[in-house]
């Protein structure tokens, strides 16, 4: 199956390369970033060791598509996309936390919630909910911004603030546009029957001090979507949610007993299951954008991104 699972360009003017989990970044002249989304898939903290087809378009076509939609009420990183796996962007200072929003007690808040916390952030969350419940409002639950593969963690609003990581001036600025975002989202998926149950955001500052959105956008990966029908009918059934993410892979290195920790073996990922997963992100993609998705050439993937890129640096 042809994947692309690491990339060594060397473009003109490159100063440096940052390789995440699953996004390759590419430092032109300190003025520019090039940001490759290759098809590897992580799942608690790991890195997968077989690349899943497509995966790296889909996240990377989501992401720009969010950008676009909602550029009219929050600026962000991008300039282009001059490949299907591609975004290029202003080179930004990131701010050392990822916003977290959430609607619905689901995920880490429900664990949380479940072990009798009622505040989470320094945020409260009132009693009486069960799993999936919907919030009164939103409420924002920031983490820290971990490196080196290392776990984000759970950071109050106050701490941020007192330790200087962020001004109260820019955190205000980050809050509103935290909660403008996860609104057009909300709406964004409401109209393809969707429900955006929670999200995050990360945000830089550019050279010229504009705090902007930037990294992936309302992306399976870092959103967590239900189908809006039948949703309050399982939720009064005390039934599971149909949900739209990258839970299932979870789920199977759960059944298969990897959980990501020390000892442990991932499970053997066959090419069926390999096509099962580069399926079912194709069918997120088509549920969350409402569109269907349409094959890049991956021939050869490596030649293609790199004779994109130096005719987008030729232009």
């Amino acid at each position: 199956m042809n994947t692309i699972t690491t990339t060594n360009f060397n473009f003109p003017n490159q100063k440096s390369v940052y390789r995440g989990k699953v996004r390759e970044v590419y430092s032109i002249n300190d003025e520019l970033l090039v940001m490759i989304a290759t098809d590897r898939l992580s799942a608690f903290d790991v890195v997968l060791p077989k690349g899943i087809p497509y995966k790296g378009q889909i996240l990377n076509q989501i992401a720009t598509k969010f950008m676009e939609l909602t550029s009219d009420i929050v600026p962000n990183w991008l300039l282009a996309t001059p490949d299907p796996n591609v975004a290029i962007g202003y080179l930004c200072e990131p701010f050392k936390v990822e916003m977290v929003i959430r609607g619905y007690l689901s995920g880490h808040a429900a664990r949380e919630y479940a072990m009798g916390k009622r505040i989470i952030c320094g945020v409260s969350m009132p009693d009486g909910l069960k799993e999936n419940d919907k919030f009164p409002s939103p409420i924002i639950t920031p983490t820290t911004k971990a490196d080196n593969g290392s776990h984000d963690e759970d950071i109050a609003r106050e701490t941020i603030l007192s330790n200087g990581i962020v001004t109260e001036e820019e955190y205000l600025v980050l809050e509103k546009y935290t909660r403008d975002l996860y609104q057009r989202g909300t709406e964004i998926a409401a109209s393809r029957g969707l429900i955006l149950v929670d999200t995050k955001y990360e945000f830089g500052k550019t050279k010229e001090g504009k705090i902007v959105l930037i990294d992936e956008i309302h992306t399976p990966d870092s959103s967590r979507y239900f189908y809006l029908e039948g949703y309050q009918e399982r939720q009064d059934k005390n039934e599971e949610q149909k949900q739209l993410s990258k839970e299932f892979v979870r789920r199977w290195l759960i059944e298969n007993g990897f959980q990501g920790k020390e000892g442990q073996q991932i499970p053997n990922m066959t090419d069926e299951y390999i096509e099962n997963v580069s399926e079912r992100y194709i069918e997120l993609y088509e549920n969350i954008l409402g569109e269907k998705f349409i094959k890049a050439d991956i021939v050869n993937i490596h030649e293609r991104i790199e004779k994109n890129l130096n005719d987008y640096f030729k232009r």
